[in-house]
């Protein structure tokens, strides 16, 4: 067991080195499959989208381009349609495009087409005062609540006209915000006369996934909103953005720089992670949504489609290549993922990773692993088996609640790979030591216990105990009588083999009864029931095996009888004498620290080995003490009254065997034990003479070969009467010798 124990510990230690830094350093495969499974809570339960919901999308799609021609369109047509949707009631009209150009669809472009130079100079002087595409769209602008789009880049450029004041309170947000060189913004008039200017740049995570969305990024040491947000702002009308960062009034870092935590803009305040990115909450795409430019244009869009609403206006045309993924589906617009970000503030349903979320992890990751390997060591393996998918499962269930109903994205995955790495780190070191404890088992145990017991032990290890304990065991001793006499004449090979002829059937007599061989010591054999396993009834049992052992040494007598006159020669036939006891030893492994055994030790050990001797005193093969008798009271007993051995000063009740349960309701044994009762009965009441009498009738009357056994107590009786009766005369029998 304190092996198994070492091992286990060795194996908890070395499982938690291996899991736990995963924890600490958060490795990209981690990140990964946290990832996944955050995808997957939004694939089981996207957001459903509102019709009511105070986006629209007014895209460039394919029946746009079909009416209009091919993109880029020129700016007349795009003032056209911002003037469409202003005079519909839009309260802020974003553009996810980058007019970093001049028109080149304007007139100016057209008159650079014409190959004669007098027809161009002439073209040019017709048209010279007629307004540009871009000038046209930038009055265009100044009317309306519209936002343009920028691109950030990692190229220094111009800083941009600042729309927006950027308010931090708290520590610098800079250091922890998205940041580029530069940015690629519209033509300086479009940029000038628009309310708003908001990044369109995305941070996909490796795999191309939209799955968090910067509100703010930098661009050298300027702040720029995203155009989300900023389309959020000129919808309201609010002059500025306010970033709130770790340290700031009713944010407490403890002096900590932790970056970000809330961005508000008029009514909205909005829970971003550290670097200013938040989550949105995605749902599929819906046909409400999305309303194509040529039904602005042609003015077939319901006014209140449009009012009150934040427009968000770009490509839905495939072709047009502004396409995105995002954990809902692998081909989405550009321009619905800004629309979708606003909807998700709008409704107070983006997903917020909190900064404490890693740290509960690791606490919820260390507590599963060490309570899924406490478990393991201590419940049955069916129970841990079932435990450990239980609570990946409720694992996978809280977080799966928290990310519905709350919003919040914990991960289950890390503790989840905590349980499951520990769960068969445990199990696979409970394995080996069962495996090894059952080899041991049947190692030690093989040759000496009965096969029963041996599964038993081996399925059940942890059940033996060998550093010693008190147990109440049935002990068998038995030994061969008149050894010498059988032994003189033969060699050395004969002797061995009579010898093995002679403890196998003795071995399996015992075996077969679920017994345990403690030890040979030459022609005697020690063996005891109930360790080291318990055995129900094992009195009972080393009865039995006494009763097969007086056979199987019958059945040895008859075949060396059998080979003795097939050879001319005569075989001395073996008697054995056997000693049964019932009381509690010392059992466990004795000896040396270099060499040990599983034995037994105890005055209940002494006092079988004593009966034995007192069965050559009775002359009968099997004598028992009362405590064998009366824990097998139904087989057939014969009453030897009460002997004093050598070494004990008590005197013991002891019986003999005269057969089994069957013998023991037969009518002869009947007769016979009334008779012997009888005899009894007068050696106690001190009338020898009488109980001699008796016992030399039955000496007469019983079966081979318990005639020998009342000749020894007729002696014994007529010795007494002889001697005549005393004052302090004792029924006990004081044997002298073992």
């Amino acid at each position: 067991m304190l092996k198994r124990r070492r091992a286990y510990l060795l194996a908890l230690v070395a499982a938690a080195a291996l899991i736990f830094p995963w924890g600490v350093i958060q490795p990209r495969a981690l990140d990964d499959l946290r990832n996944f499974v955050f995808d997957t809570f939004q694939r089981l339960a996207p957001r459903a989208y509102d019709p009511e919901a105070p986006t629209r999308v007014v895209g460039v799609d394919e029946k746009s381009l079909s009416a209009y021609g091919q993109w880029p369109w020129p700016r007349a047509r795009l003032a056209e349609l911002l003037d469409r949707l202003r005079a519909l009631g839009a309260a802020s009209i974003a553009f996810d495009f980058i007019f970093a150009e001049a028109d080149r669809a304007g007139a100016s472009q057209l008159i650079e087409a014409i190959p004669d130079p007098r027809a161009r100079a002439e073209v040019a002087k017709l048209i010279a005062k007629t307004p540009s595409g871009d000038q046209i769209l930038a009055q265009a602008l100044s009317k309306a609540p519209a936002t343009l789009g920028v691109t950030l880049t990692d190229a220094v450029s111009a800083p941009l006209p600042a729309k927006s004041g950027l308010v931090t309170a708290g520590d610098d947000p800079a250091p922890f915000l998205a940041a580029f060189a530069g940015a690629v913004g519209p033509e300086r008039k479009l940029a000038e006369a628009a309310q708003g200017l908001g990044a369109t740049n995305w941070l996909p995570d490796h795999d191309q996934i939209v799955r968090r969305v910067p509100l703010v990024t930098r661009a050298g040491d300027v702040l720029m909103p995203s155009l989300a947000l900023e389309a959020l702002r000129v919808a309201q009308g609010e002059p500025a953005i306010i970033i709130r960062s770790s340290n700031a009034s009713g944010q407490t870092a403890f002096g900590k720089q932790t970056g970000v935590n809330a961005i508000k803009v008029g009514a909205f305040e909005i829970a971003t992670g550290p670097n200013a990115e938040v989550r949105p909450r995605y749902s599929h795409g819906d046909a409400a949504r999305d309303i194509s430019a040529k039904d602005v244009l042609e003015g077939r869009v319901a006014r209140d489609e449009i009012e009150g609403r934040i427009i968000f206006v770009g490509a839905l045309a495939t072709g047009l290549g502004d396409v995105r993924a995002t954990p809902l589906e692998p081909v989405v617009p550009g321009v619905d993922v800004h629309a979708q970000i606003v909807e998700s503030i709008a409704s107070g349903s983006l997903l917020a990773r909190p900064d404490w979320a890693p740290g509960l992890e690791f606490v919820v990751a260390a507590f599963s692993f060490l309570l899924i390997m406490s478990l393991l060591f201590v419940a049955p393996p069916l129970v841990s088996a079932a435990a450990a998918p239980l609570a990946v499962a409720g694992l996978f269930a809280g977080a799966f609640y928290l990310f519905d109903r709350r919003g919040v994205l914990l991960d289950p995955s890390y503790p989840s790979l905590a349980i499951i790495g520990g769960y068969l780190f445990g199990a696979v070191t409970l394995w080996r030591a069962e495996t090894s404890a059952r080899r041991h088992v049947r190692q030690a145990f093989g040759k000496f216990v009965a096969p029963a017991v041996v599964d038993r032990l081996a399925e059940h290890p942890e059940r033996l105990v060998l550093g010693g304990e008190t147990r109440e065991l049935t002990v068998l001793f038995s030994d061969l009588r008149n050894f010498s006499g059988i032994s003189e004449g033969m060699s050395a090979r004969e002797l061995t083999q009579f010898m093995n002829e002679y403890l196998t059937p003795m071995t399996d007599a015992i075996l077969e009864e679920e017994g345990t061989i403690d030890k040979y010591m030459g022609d005697a054999v020690l063996a005891f029931w109930n360790a080291p396993l318990d055995i129900d009834g094992h009195p009972r049992k080393a009865v039995r095996a006494a009763l097969r052992m007086r056979e199987a040494l019958a059945a040895l007598n008859n075949r060396r009888a059998a080979a003795a006159a097939s050879s001319g020669n005569d075989a001395q036939p073996a008697a054995m004498g056997l000693g049964l006891n019932l009381g509690p030893c010392s059992v466990g492994n004795m000896g040396s620290i270099r060499r040990f055994d599983y034995s037994i030790l105890g005055d209940t050990v002494n006092l079988a080995s004593r009966l034995e001797g007192a069965s050559k005193a009775f002359q009968t093969d099997i004598v028992a003490s009362g405590a064998v008798r009366d824990a097998a009271p139904d087989f057939a007993w014969i009453d030897l009254g009460r002997v004093r051995v050598v070494g004990k000063s008590e005197p013991t009740r002891v019986f003999a065997l005269a057969g089994d349960s069957e013998a023991a309701v037969s009518d002869s044994y009947v007769r016979w034990r009334k008779s012997h009762d009888l005899m009894r009965k007068e050696y106690e009441s001190g009338r020898f003479e009488a109980a001699a009498e008796g016992a030399s009738a039955l000496a007469r009357s019983v079966p081979e070969p318990w005639p020998a056994l009342y000749v020894v107590l007729e002696q014994r009786y007529r010795g007494l009467a002889r001697e005549g009766s005393q004052d302090n005369w004792s029924s006990v029998w004081n044997l002298s010798s073992k």
